[in-house]
């Protein structure tokens, strides 16, 4: 039964990886129009509009008025799989990539001169990669979803002239569904689907301290968040055990810890013309240590459990912005991103590799009260080799992956 109904946690967890995702592990840094024209850098610190909300609530002081924020990140990721040594027939995959859309919606508003409130709406985790249904690594994964909403309602209080204060909690949903082949022996092989999802609960915390009039640090923290997830697993098969507990069609459940966030970014005023926005986040990626998956038919079994291997992971960045005229302001931007998860246990649910960034942008003050953004971003994935015979029952996987990712983010805010 382990193979039959492990994809699920494994689906949630990493449907998202990093030939899609385009943070480490499985998370999904697109969460601003504006912030990626400078990949992201100064993201604590430079509290430009509302989105500042997900990066920093503290940043929510340093904007006027109520103000509207809507976003949308349109994403393309490629993906090619070389074999070299595989066990199974078939082909390689053809270009598991794809096509995404992700929004981000943001409402700032005061309720005194010192006290702000905020709700963001996002996609922090997911994607979707789908294999040709007869490749080689059909029995490892065919297709993997994932879709997330995280609901942040916030507050931020001005302290002094000085110091800023934010805080948030976040309120996640989850669904994932994945599908593989599985090899029943005299049965044959068919395919199983798997498919849940959860509510899962965190908080944010962030604070700005102006140490100039045209200088300022900002320190965030995003909480763990712990998933209680429920799914099924389902199979157009009619193969079934004498024992009710071993059915192929069966309810499971799993516990998920996402894992928290912490970063430190800088924010400078060179001159009337320049700015320079610096950024190191780090993941601690190692919360996600076992999996274990029980099945929920009665017998409260377990039906597997996998030790991971997962590593923390730290993100730099470093951007510029230059004021062309007084309605337009150009970014640029460049962030080198770890992969979570090293050579010697990659999966083909995982087959990313550290990867850079490069980015452009641009401001456009349409009126006094709207602007516009647009932001691009092609992503440079590192070449990574796989060598997967953790399970002799699906066949050796051995060869190389080869992607990269490119990203357009429209972004609108309007103050009222």
């Amino acid at each position: 039964m382990s193979r039959f109904s492990s994809p699920l946690m494994l689906g949630i967890l990493l449907s998202g990886y990093q030939l899609t995702g385009h943070a480490a592990g499985f998370a999904l840094s697109e969460q601003s129009g504006s912030g990626m024209g400078n990949a992201y850098a100064g993201a604590a610190a430079v509290a430009e509009d509302a989105s500042t909300i997900y990066f920093n609530p503290a940043g929510m002081t340093y904007i006027e008025g109520h103000q509207l924020v809507g976003a949308l990140h349109t994403i393309r990721t490629s993906g090619d799989f070389n074999n070299k040594g595989s066990t199974v027939a078939g082909g390689e995959g053809g270009d598991f990539g794809g096509w995404a859309f992700l929004p981000n919606f943001y409402y700032k508003q005061d309720l005194t001169e010192q006290v702000k409130f905020g709700i963001g709406m996002g996609t922090p985790f997911g994607l979707k990669t789908e294999y040709d249904k007869n490749w080689l690594g059909r029995f490892q994964a065919v297709k993997s979803e994932l879709k997330t909403i995280n609901i942040n309602p916030s507050l931020a209080w001005k302290v002094n002239e000085q110091w800023s204060l934010g805080f948030g909690i976040s309120a996640m949903w989850a669904e994932a569904e994945l599908t593989s082949a599985a090899n029943l022996g005299p049965a044959g092989v068919t395919t199983v689907k798997n498919k849940g999802d959860d509510w899962g609960f965190g908080y944010n915390l962030g604070a700005i301290y102006q140490v100039t009039p045209a200088t300022r640090l900002g320190v965030a923290y995003r909480s763990k968040v712990e998933q209680h997830l429920k799914g099924d697993v389902r199979s157009p098969s009619t193969v079934t055990s004498a024992s009710p507990t071993q059915t192929l069609n069966t309810d499971i459940t799993a516990d998920l810890t996402l894992p928290e966030t912490f970063s430190f970014s800088t924010f400078s005023q060179l001159n009337d013309r320049w700015d320079l926005l610096t950024d190191i986040t780090w993941t601690r990626w190692s919360q996600f240590k076992e999996l274990t998956i029980r099945r929920d038919n009665g017998s409260n079994s377990v039906v597997g459990s996998t030790v991971e291997h997962w590593n923390n992971t730290l993100r730099y960045s470093a951007g510029l912005n230059y004021r062309y005229t007084d309605t337009l302001k150009l970014r640029t931007g460049i962030a080198y991103d770890d992969e979570a998860i090293d050579n010697e246990h990659r999966t083909a649910r995982i087959p990313g590799n550290d990867r850079i960034w490069l980015s452009l942008g641009a401001t456009w003050q349409y009126s006094p009260a709207t602007k516009l953004d647009i932001g691009y971003t092609h992503l440079f994935i590192k070449d990574a080799r796989i060598n997967d015979d953790q399970r002799p029952t699906r066949g050796l996987l051995s060869g190389t992956y080869e992607g990269s990712a490119d990203i357009l983010s429209l972004q609108f805010a309007h103050n009222f």
